[in-house]
């Protein structure tokens, strides 16, 4: 009786706790005693100042805010847990201090948001009731506050930064945490901080400490190397990615609970006493040594014996340098769980390790064909090696196995159907292989497969609903890359699974665009590319939800562009980050709808049919930073809307836009590519180009209506790498300072951008007298062609010093006098064509030095003598390259030189050229002195002759001067005379 009764009352008490434990965490209706106004209040202002793209917290409403996700209460709030989570993330300038209002909060999570390089509040300090806080990877800069020392009741912290975001300049504030037993602080700076040592003794409940990517080095442990009383109940020590070098401190011999231990990146190839002192922590299970400079050498008995840790399970010796077979010392290790000897040099695959359970060889050098590995073996990475054979048939056998990576190696054969019986897998991985046939319909048994790729191989077939029967929890397909490839699937069917990433590039899609999609509501890429779909977009994809990604391009795709989807709206965002459509047939105006997609970061709708202009209203698209509309039918001026800040690409090439540049593209400071050529603008080049788009690396302005001079100021665009402004009216001589664009003489690679090209990052340009079209790699293209314009006067010899020049394009204006001699200092050049002008003079020898060229045009100038040979020259056997200058001769003209000796030097050339002129000029001097002395001369006589009465007073005048010179002179004659016989 007694028991039942004791049941009974235990029962009772299990009731009332539940019905407790219920009532604090649901609340009971009334908001006034679950949460308070005050609480309340302050809650919607801090949902107020941040931006949420992915309505985190659109359950925020109504008065019971201990309902609201994120929220968690026991009578007063308590708990704020608003982490991030698959780029979905709170956006602010700074945490609001309302929350300083949650006095009473416990638990608060801030981390992987974007607070824009904000500090840390200080407010935080005043959460004395706080036992968890995580503001990690929140995008936080500057000083951690010391005011976090505050909170004696922490027991777990985690303030884990991007690089170069967070640091401490004194560490003294640790010393206040005394009940911390979990602290993180990845990728903060502590090197230099005063009071580092705080962290290991003066925390003694400390289990956790997690240090790595800190910029420590042995100099700020200092006396504590040598100490026996630091952190005596750590579990978990992670000091990796440091700057430790030689021996290891003597501090870890007394770590007796330490199980965890990360010492990656630390040069450990002299501390030959790490066998001894890892002997020392019997306690040690997993034990991470990655990039540690390590070498077949230090795991060789007796420096390194891992068969005297019996404890170790799992072990990480990835980027050192071990190479050849695989080492002995590790097979006998029989505790081993998890090995990862990754980017090595390793040529043999591990022999049979049957209590092993996770293997990575990833980035080796293995070779032949893949052996047969334990049954127990639940994680397979040889990926990235050079494995030939097929795929076996064995790997069936592996029942346990959740992860299987093949990618890059040289498989071939069919995938085979075996692979159906792993029901375990949630990751399959074989792309860039040699894999052919169909794929086998047996994975569709895979009901836990998440990840999928086969992409980049040459499988066939149809794919078909049966291959993905069960597969109810795949995110992650992809397919591309294989031409013959078809999915085939009915219109009506709904896939059992919700993507988040889709990429079916480059295979076959029939049936038009995939109508299975419209009940994926979690995708976050999608890319149908080079996909064969044609016809309309759905109109059902306007009201599709988050799809940060849209890949549409190269099909066969037509109608307007009103079907685009508009995405989930939360208050005034629509998520659409990447929309790329180009080389399509979409036709129309682009729709003004496009200027509400505020989050738009890349967008790409080139090679369609579109008219009309661009709509004026694009100021509010503050985020995007690239903008392709090239070889459309797009016409009308450039709207000033378009100078957005964000820009880094801005190519509208290939239209009929009309009208001057927009004078506000000036204030694109961060401008990289302009490319508005093959249009109809017109004016004089803007002298803001050069002074303002201080990052311009590309700027075409090729075959438009552009007047006047290329100005000076385009001499100041010090990263310009690609300089076109050809088929235009430019007018007047070449400046010579374009010699000194210092990227296209001494490249740094500044002009490189780190952004997504898309599959349209094309610039061309003309060289080889046709269009060559330059894709990803146009950062490496240094092009200048100021060709087909009115340009007079003699190439610049400062063009000469464009070290880095690739093609360098002349052709068809006005010039004159010799090509430089110093020609040859361009070592570069690929392609130089001086073509339709009027040169005169010889080919400099030095062109000959041009070992790249493969490209020359001199034809139709003025140009004289020898042909010089030698070298590159000697594969450029066309005539045509010198046609249309008839005092040139020797190969590859018919014509032949008058000697047969090797061509005169120009600097010989010229001299004689010169001399010549002198003489010309000596000859010159005397005629024009006799034509002098004749005009003169018979100037006054002929008038004599014709006038008597001038003639008769000239003579008359001769005879009085004549009369007057002689009395003078005999006056004077016989004074001197009288003068002597005085004396």
């Amino acid at each position: 009786m007694g028991n039942q009764r004791g049941l009974g009352l235990g029962f009772i008490f299990v009731l009332a706790f539940l019905f407790s434990t219920t009532f604090t965490c649901l609340g009971d209706g009334n908001a006034s005693v679950i949460c308070s106004e005050k609480e309340r209040l302050a809650l919607l202002k801090f949902k107020e100042s941040v931006e949420d793209p992915c309505g985190m917290l659109s359950s925020w409403v109504g008065n019971d805010c201990c309902l609201w996700e994120g929220i968690h209460c026991d009578r007063t709030v308590e708990g704020l847990d608003l982490r991030g989570y698959s780029g979905c993330f709170l956006d602010s300038n700074e945490v609001n201090p309302s929350l300083a209002e949650l006095s009473h909060l416990k638990h608060l999570d801030l981390s992987a948001n974007n607070f824009h390089k904000s500090r840390i509040p200080k407010f935080i300090g005043s959460l004395k009731q706080l036992s968890y806080l995580n503001l990690s990877y929140a995008d936080f800069q500057g000083i951690i506050p010391p005011h976090i020392g505050n909170l004696s009741n922490l027991k777990v912290l985690d303030i884990s930064s991007y690089e170069d975001g967070l640091m401490v300049d004194d560490m003294a504030w640790t010393s206040g945490l005394s009940s911390l037993g979990h602290l993180e602080l990845n990728s903060v700076h502590l090197g230099g901080a005063q009071k580092t040592d705080t962290l290991f003794y003066m925390i003694p409940s400390l289990k956790v400490l997690s240090l790595s990517w800190c910029s420590l080095s042995n100099a700020d442990f200092g006396p504590l190397l040598n100490s026996s009383r630091i952190l005596p109940h750590i579990i978990r020590l992670d000091l990796g990615f440091n700057y430790f070098e030689g021996p290891l401190p003597v501090f870890f011999q007394n770590m007796s609970s330490l199980s965890f231990l990360d010492l990656s990146s630390s040069n450990l190839s002299l501390a030959w006493n790490l066998a001894n002192l890892l002997s020392m922590i019997p306690s040690l299970s997993e034990l991470h040594l990655s990039g540690c400079g390590l070498d077949n050498i230090h795991l060789s008995s007796p420096h390194l014996n891992f068969s005297r840790l019996s404890n170790i399970q799992h072990l990480v010796l990835s980027e050192n340098s071990i190479e050849g077979a695989f080492p002995s010392v590790l097979i006998n290790m029989s505790s081993l769980r998890v090995l990862d000897l990754s980017q090595n040099m390793l040529s043999s695959l591990a022999p049979l390790m049957p209590n092993l359970l996770d293997l990575d060889l990833s980035y080796n050098q293995l070779i032949g064909p893949i052996p047969t590995f334990h049954m127990n073996l639940s994680k397979l990475d040889l990926s990235f090696n050079q494995l030939k054979g097929s795929f076996p048939e064995s790997i069936g056998n592996l029942t346990a196995l959740t992860y299987l990576n093949l990618d890059s190696n040289r498989l071939t054969g069919p995938i085979p159907a075996s692979l159906g019986r792993l029901v375990s897998l949630q990751s399959v991985r074989v792309s860039s292989n040699l894999l052919n046939g169909s794929i086998p319909v047996s994975i569709g048994r895979l009901s836990k497969l998440q990840y999928l790729d086969f992409s980049n191989n040459s499988l066939e077939g149809v794919v078909s609903e049966a291959h993905f029967a069960n597969l109810s929890m795949l995110k992650y397909l992809d397919a591309s890359s294989n031409t013959k490839l078809t999915f085939n699937v009915s219109c009506d069917w709904m896939p059992p699974f919700q993507l988040v990433v889709l990429d079916l590039s480059s295979c076959n899609i029939v049936n038009g665009f995939p109508q299975w999609l419209r009940n994926q509501r979690k995708l976050g890429w999608v890319a149908l590319s080079k996909a064969s779909i044609s016809g309309q977009l759905p109109t059902w994809l306007r009201k599709m939800p988050i799809i940060p990604r849209i890949d549409l391009s190269h099909n066969k795709l037509n109608g307007t562009l009103m079907n685009l989807p508009n995405g989930e709206t939360y208050g005034r965002y629509i998520i659409l980050p990447v929309l790329l459509l180009e080389n399509n047939l979409f036709s129309g105006m682009i729709p003004r709808s496009l200027c509400r997609r505020t989050d738009l970061e890349y967008l790409d709708l080139s090679r369609n049919r579109l008219t009309g202009g661009i709509p004026n209203c694009l100021e509010n698209l503050q985020k995007l930073y690239t903008m392709i509309l090239s070889s459309n039918r797009l016409s009308g001026v450039i709207p000033s809307s378009i100078a957005l800040n964000s820009l880094y690409w801005l190519k509208l090439n290939d239209n009929y836009f009309v009208g001057e540049l927009p004078r506000e593209l000036g204030n694109l400071h961060n401008l990289s590519i302009l490319d508005v050529g093959d249009n109809k603008l017109s004016g004089n080049i803007p002298e803001w180009i050069g002074v303002k788009l201080t990052s311009l690396v590309v700027l075409r302005l090729h075959k438009n209506n552009f007047t006047g001079r290329i100005p000076k100021s385009l001499c100041k665009a010090a990263n310009l790498q690609t300089l076109d402004v050809a088929h235009n009216n430019l007018k007047g001589p070449i400046p010579p300072c374009l010699g000194e664009l210092s990227a296209m003489i001494n490249n740094s690679g500044s002009g490189e951008v780190g952004y997504y090209l898309g599959n349209d990052g094309i610039i061309e340009e003309v060289m080889k007298g046709v269009d060559l079209k330059y894709t990803t790699t146009w950062h490496m293209v240094f092009n200048m062609d100021l060709s087909s314009n009115q340009l007079v006067g003699e190439i610049p010899v400062e063009l000469t010093a464009l070290s880095m020049l690739v093609a360098l394009n002349l052709s068809n204006n006005h010039l004159i006098g010799n090509i430089p001699h110093t020609i040859g200092d361009m070592a570069k050049l690929f392609s130089l064509d001086l073509s339709g002008n009027e040169l005169i003079g010889g080919i400099p020898p030095s062109i000959s030095a041009l070992t790249f060229l493969s490209h020359l045009n001199l034809s139709h100038n003025h140009l004289s003598g020898r042909i010089p040979t030698g070298n590159q020259l000697q594969t450029l056997i066309d005539p045509s390259v010198y046609e249309g200058n008839k005092d040139l001769c020797g190969p590859p003209l018919p014509k032949t030189c008058p000697n047969h000796k090797d061509p005169t030097p120009t600097t010989t050339i010229k001299k004689k050229h010169e001399a010549v002129v002198e003489q010309i000029k000596v000859w010159l001097f005397y005629v024009d002195v006799i034509c002098g002395f004749a005009t003169g001369f018979w100037g006054v006589i002929g008038v004599l002759l014709f006038k008597k009465q001038w003639r008769q007073k000239l003579f008359m005048f001769a005879e009085e001067t004549m009369d007057k010179i002689y009395v003078a002179v005999v006056v004077r004659v016989v004074k001197i005379t009288r003068g002597r016989e005085v004396a």
